[in-house]
């Protein structure tokens, strides 16, 4: 069976493939079949939950999608949001919820406290009330200073993007460090650099019209000024939002092949197996060999042992051919 959940391959598309090989399987049995899988891979999911936030920095985000309306005839939107770990083996885990309250994201969180890494989006404000550390993404930022540049050619726009990218280029040169050494390398290099920046957003500002796009990015900038400068602190700390962004981004070119899911409790077994789908991949496995490995071992391994299948450096193993 193809994996739906990580080539966004529509079931109707699916049973058109098998039928011109010959095999019937109409879609409501590939809906069954991949719902069963949903349950039970749902065990392992909540173990990745787990190891999840036993680390110390993590990214969030979300997205847009359409669940199908029963009655209307017609789709509402609900949200995926995302979560990757910043540090150690990756784990990436999406949350199917009806709405984009930050409620979802505590509810997610639980207890955990540490430092997140997220947008401007208001739902994640009432985390950081309670302790979780905020960080700020430069690729926002940038992006409100690039978007400027390129539909105005805006000179201000220009310069804050050649600061942004003197960030990065710093950025660069730690890659290779641990953490202790990038942040030796980002207190030497990037504070200076930082507080230039700041001290020159708040002199233009004076003289930038108010309602211009400059001026909104260069406020965003200001507004997020805490949040954006505290990767500096810690060299765990990363820079940006890359890394869930990256992870959502199948989801938002497969949405436009799938479309919609069908029911919540549809959404939530999806969201099950593409997380367990896109940690995977990020650890550089193969989502179909695994699945296949671990779907033919779950009956079998005991509830202490599920730590064995996950797809995790030292975990899984796949079983020896004799």
């Amino acid at each position: 069976m193809r994996l739906p959940c990580a080539t966004h391959l529509p079931l109707y598309r699916q049973e058109a493939i098998y039928l011109r090989s010959g095999i019937a399987l109409p879609r409501a049995t590939l809906a069954e079949w991949i719902g069963a899988c949903g349950v039970a891979l749902q065990p392992l999911a909540d173990r990745l939950h787990e190891q999840m936030k036993a680390v110390a920095i993590l990214h969030a985000d979300e997205t847009p999608v359409g669940m199908l309306d029963p009655g209307s005839g017609q789709t509402k939107r609900a949200y995926l949001f995302a979560y990757r770990t910043a540090t150690g083996p990756p784990i990436v885990l999406f949350d199917f919820c009806t709405s984009r309250s930050g409620a979802h994201a505590r509810r997610f969180l639980g207890d955990w406290r540490g430092a997140l890494m997220v947008d401007d989006y208001g739902g994640y404000k009432a985390l950081f009330r309670e302790g979780i550390t905020e960080l700020g993404c430069w690729v926002h930022a940038r992006r409100k200073f690039f978007e400027q540049y390129q539909a105005s050619g805006s000179a201000l726009a220009k310069e804050a993007l050649a600061r942004i990218a003197e960030l990065y280029r710093i950025e660069e040169e730690a890659a290779g460090m641990d953490a202790s050494a990038r942040l030796a390398h980002r207190q030497q290099h990037a504070m200076p650099v930082l507080h230039a920046f700041k001290a020159w957003l708040i002199e233009q500002r004076k003289t930038t019209v108010g309602q211009s796009n400059t001026a909104k990015a260069m406020d965003y900038t200001l507004r997020r000024w805490d949040a954006l400068a505290r990767y500096v602190e810690d060299g765990r700390y990363p820079i940006d939002n890359n890394l869930v962004e990256n992870a959502i981004r199948p989801i938002a070119l497969g949405r436009k092949n799938w479309m919609f899911v069908g029911a919540e409790r549809a959404g939530q077994r999806a969201a099950a197996i593409m997380g367990l789908l896109a940690t995977a991949k990020a650890n550089g496995l193969d989502p179909h060999a695994w699945l296949t490995d671990v779907l033919t071992r779950l009956p079998t391994t005991l509830d202490r042992d599920i730590h064995t299948l996950l797809p995790l450096p030292g975990h899984w193993q796949p079983t020896p051919i004799c």
